[in-house]
Formats: structure tokens, C-alpha cells, sequence
């Protein structure tokens, strides 16, 4: 039992904090030995003709901001052409956007009266897209100025097949636990995409702001989970290179309240588990090297393996403790109970609309666990479909016209 404590103790700190210790060192040792991917110009004057798209049902409340900031991105008008598909929204979002085009010569929109999901919205959007590149951009997000012009510039690398930008939350003092938790994990995760950018490719994209090769695009299963993370990592297995962006950002704001935060993780979790059975072949570290080597270990296990070990950890050792007893064993419980009441009680305080920094970081890493215990439930459950339930953000899209009065955070 000892062992097996110590062996699954292994994976849930691998998981989370192993990882990026050695790909850190990895690239600093890539760098030393001159083989890092070098950054691209930043003064370029390659500018692409590129086609936004973006899925709006029923973002009626978003829309007049969301597209007066497209109109105000810092790219040549007559390179950039919106593309708006709010098919089987019932709110007026197709009727307002359609009386835009009258004024916009580059705004297009597509409507019709069936809700048909995301992935086939994806999929006609496609169809009447003529530019070289485009890129996929949600309703309910504020770009900044310079985003496009920060991404193109890595398309004049061949290998390079898609851009994922950054998401970005943006919280107050005040803000819930479940907004301070999510901000947190998107600043981790931006550290972690910078090195794996830097080693090979980045192992997934944020739907909030990703960019690809017109030509490349393959249309996913209709049932898809998560199309955006499906789509990047095919194209990684193809042998292309996908790139992380931080200075093409997509700032949105926090989920509502916990329960809503629960239904988008418990979804995208279920969507996890349903990528990992459709990419078996990345597993294969003979045909795809450091592909593999960063899909297991920043994806595969956060979904597959840490989840199920944290309670085992629990077990184990109680099972020790009540065997053999010791001091150290007693203790290695004790912090382990210390640590599941403090998210406990930061459940409750947030339940509340109570905010405490120092219940949050544990507070938000079991929920996120649990959340994918709940996902792995839901994928077995099947009846998948590829239409979003979207989830309430904590207040309306921001005006995009003025910088935000939140702290946006990374």
C-alpha cells in the first residue's frame, strides 16, 4: 500500500506541477543547445486576407459590442471579412445583424430557423469562407486591438497550421471564487503554452480565439465535445505545429456562479474523455515523439489519471494509518483532510457570494476534480450531441470601446 501511495502520489503532482518543471528545463537545454523554434518578426508586413468567425445563438446582449470591436481590430478593412452564424437564434440576433450588412460591405451573417450545434455551424461557416486563413473567435469575448496582426505573422512559418490565442478572465476584488479559481487556472495554463509552443506544439486550443489554415480544415464528428481541442490536435497529428499566441487575447468575463462554471467543466471534461478515445493514435511516441509526449502529459492524465488518484490518495492512506499508524502517515491524512475542508468551506462561503483568496486556490482545484469525475459519468452515460448549453457569465459583454474597469488576468 505504501508503494501504491507513493507511485499515485507521483502522478497527481506530475500531473499538475511535474509537468512544467521538466519542460521548462527541457527547453532551457533545447536553447542552450540552439534548437528552440525561433519567434517570428514582430514588424511584419505580411498581411493575409482572413475571414472572423464567429457562432452567436441567442448572444443578442453581446453582439452590438462584439461586432463594433471586429469593426475596430487594427487589420486592413479590405483584408478582414466577418462572418457572423447565428443559425436557430430566436432572440433578433439575425434580423439585427442582417440590417448591419447594409451598412458593413464585409459583414456577412448566416441565420435559418434550426438550432443544428456548434460543430455544424463550423462546418457551413467553412464552406463560404474564400481567405487563406481564418479565425474562430465566441460571441460573448472582446479581442484586442492588435490580436490578428499578432497572429498572422506565425503563418509565414510552413509548419505552422493553427494560432491558439489567449483567454483571458477578468475578475475584481470582489469577484466569486469560481472567477478568482478560473483566472488562476488560465494563468497557469498560458505559462504552460509558452513551453510547449517553444518544445514542439501547443496540445489544444481555447475556442475563445484560435486561427488556422483555410485549406487544412477537416470537419469533425457532428457529436463532437470539443471541437476546438479535436480540430488543433489533429492537425498536430498530421505533423503540423500549432502555436500559442499570448498577445492575441480574448477576454471574457467568469462564469456566473459555480453551478454554471460546473456545467460548462462537467461538459468539457465529458468532451475530454471523448477526445482521448478518438486519438489513440497520439499515444503512439514512435510515430509522433514530443507530440505524444506533451498530449499525455498535459491533457490525457489532467483527465484520464490525476482525477481518480486524489481520492485514492485519500484510501490509501487511511488504510495505512489504520494498519500501521506512524507520525508521518497520521500527518500525510491530516494535511489531505486539512486541504478537502478548506474547499469545503470555500463551497460554502462562495455559495454565499462570499469571496476568501485563501479558500479559493483549494477550493477551485477540487471542484475542477470533481467536475471531471462528473464529465467521466456523463461520457458514459452517451447521447452526445454538438450543441453548447451555455453557460451565464458574471455580467454582460464589456464595451469594447473602453478598456475594461476589471483586472483582467491571464
Amino acid at each position: 500500500m505504501k508503494i501504491a501511495f507513493w507511485i499515485v502520489l507521483f502522478l497527481a503532482v506530475y500531473t499538475y506541477l511535474g509537468y512544467g518543471v521538466l519542460v521548462w528545463a527541457i527547453v532551457k537545454i533545447r536553447r542552450w543547445l540552439g534548437k528552440g523554434h525561433a519567434e517570428p518578426n514582430w514588424r511584419t508586413t505580411y498581411l493575409p486576407d482572413v475571414t472572423l468567425v464567429v457562432p452567436a445563438y441567442n448572444e443578442m446582449g453581446c453582439l452590438p459590442d462584439k461586432l463594433a470591436n471586429c469593426l475596430s481590430l487594427d487589420y486592413p478593412a479590405d483584408k478582414l471579412s466577418l462572418l457572423f452564424v447565428a443559425e436557430g437564434s430566436t432572440d433578433g440576433s439575425i434580423a439585427y445583424l442582417q440590417q448591419e450588412q447594409t451598412k458593413y460591405p464585409n459583414l456577412k451573417v448566416i441565420g435559418g430557423g434550426d438550432r443544428l450545434g456548434k460543430i455544424e455551424a463550423m462546418n457551413r461557416a467553412m464552406k463560404q469562407v474564400k481567405t487563406s486563413l481564418v479565425i474562430y473567435t465566441d460571441a460573448n469575448t472582446v479581442l484586442n486591438r492588435e490580436a490578428i496582426r499578432n497572429t498572422v505573422r506565425h503563418f509565414q512559418d510552413p509548419e505552422v497550421a493553427a494560432v491558439a490565442g489567449e483567454k483571458r478572465i477578468m475578475t475584481d476584488n470582489s469577484e466569486a471564487a469560481a472567477g478568482a479559481g478560473e483566472g488562476l487556472y488560465w494563468r497557469y495554463e498560458s505559462f504552460l503554452k509558452k513551453l510547449d509552443t517553444e518544445l514542439h506544439t501547443v496540445v489544444g486550443a481555447a475556442g475563445e480565439f484560435f486561427a488556422m489554415r483555410t485549406a487544412l480544415y477537416e470537419p469533425v464528428e457532428f457529436d463532437t465535445l470539443l471541437d476546438d481541442f479535436m480540430i488543433s490536435l489533429r492537425l498536430a497529428g498530421r505533423g503540423y505545429r500549432v502555436v500559442y499566441e499570448p498577445e492575441a487575447y480574448a477576454m471574457e468575463r467568469p462564469s456566473f456562479s459555480v453551478s454554471e462554471e460546473q456545467k460548462r467543466k462537467v461538459r468539457i471534461a465529458a468532451g475530454g474523455f471523448q477526445s482521448i478515445a478518438r486519438l489513440t493514435d497520439l499515444l503512439n511516441p514512435f510515430k509522433h515523439g514530443w507530440l505524444t509526449f506533451q498530449y499525455v502529459s498535459h491533457r490525457a492524465m489532467r483527465w484520464a489519471v490525476t482525477p481518480f488518484c486524489l481520492p485514492i490518495l485519500v484510501l490509501l492512506n487511511a488504510l495505512i494509518v489504520a494498519i500501521d499508524g506512524g507520525w508521518f502517515w497520521w500527518l500525510l491524512l491530516a494535511g489531505q483532510i486539512t486541504f478537502y475542508t478548506a474547499a469545503y468551506a470555500g463551497y460554502q462561503l462562495e455559495a454565499r457570494r462570499i469571496r476568501n483568496k485563501a479558500l479559493f486556490v483549494p477550493f477551485y482545484f477540487t471542484f475542477m476534480n470533481v467536475c471531471v469525475l462528473l464529465g467521466f459519468v456523463r461520457y458514459h452515460r452517451g447521447g452526445h450531441n454538438g450543441i453548447w448549453e451555455k453557460a451565464r457569465r458574471a455580467d454582460d459583454l464589456p464595451n469594447s470601446t473602453h478598456e475594461p474597469a476589471l483586472e483582467s488576468v491571464p
